[in-house]
């Protein structure tokens, strides 16, 4: 594969960068700045034919009760390449070596990309429980 994922932090111009051209919600440069330095993982696509980073995903929260999937996202000319799955099983890796027994994890899939997330044991909550969201705006 030519593509390296890695465990690596991720500066805020490019966080914001993939976001967006991902067609994920944009975040300011501000709320990216004072966010990412308190990843519990972070995890980088690069391609190192481009010399870039091509992908991430993340996992936030308190890192021992209850943690969430976060940032899930690759350039769409770098999409249909498993990328995704590569990024899931890196952040899964770090779940099953890094976070406690009980450890709640959670994420909220846009569209059909819980297709992708079933494939590693998550599973719809609803209508026990009911997920739900807020933007400051």
């Amino acid at each position: 594969m030519r593509y390296q994922a890695s465990y690596a932090p991720i500066d805020t111009e490019t966080y914001c960068y993939l976001r967006q051209a991902s067609g994920l919600s944009p975040k300011t440069a501000e709320a990216a700045a004072a966010g990412l330095p308190r990843s519990v993982c972070t995890v980088v696509i690069r391609d190192p034919e481009q010399d870039a980073v091509v992908g991430m995903g993340r996992i936030i929260g308190d890192g021992a009760c209850f943690c969430q999937i976060v940032d899930i996202c690759v350039l769409p000319e770098h999409q249909k390449q498993g990328l995704g799955k590569l990024i899931m099983e890196k952040l899964m890796a770090f779940v099953a070596q890094s976070l406690p027994a009980s450890c709640y994890i959670s994420l909220i899939a846009d569209g059909e990309a819980y297709r992708l997330y079933e494939q590693y044991g998550f599973r719809e909550v609803y209508p026990r429980s009911r997920g739900m969201g807020l933007v400051k705006s």
